[in-house]
């Protein structure tokens, strides 16, 4: 399923598309599990269930190279990376990014 279809399926499913969803969505294309993409990153199991659970937000360099080993939209990573930091400040903007 390419991106483009995937992200109106997961908001049809699961209400609106975060960070931390994406994320997982990154990792199970992978059919990884958390302590074998954490070994790959060379982050804390912990760590990586924190960034999924968006109780940690990483860097937006480590969320494009988890992006960049799933074979995902680093557009789409940016652009749900901003958005998180956008709530997080309480704004009520909605973040668009143009290639």
């Amino acid at each position: 399923m390419t991106t483009k279809r995937l992200i109106p399926f997961l908001e049809k499913e699961l209400g609106p598309v975060n960070f931390a969803m994406y994320m997982r969505v990154s990792r199970n294309t992978l059919e990884l599990t958390q302590t074998e993409m954490a070994k790959k990153l060379k982050i804390s199991k912990s760590s990586l269930c924190d960034i999924e659970k968006s109780r940690q937000t990483p860097s937006l360099a480590l969320a494009i190279k988890i992006v960049k080993m799933a074979r995902l939209s680093e557009k789409m990573a940016v652009r749900y990376w901003l958005q998180d930091q956008v709530e997080r400040a309480k704004l009520k903007f909605k973040v668009d990014i143009a290639a």
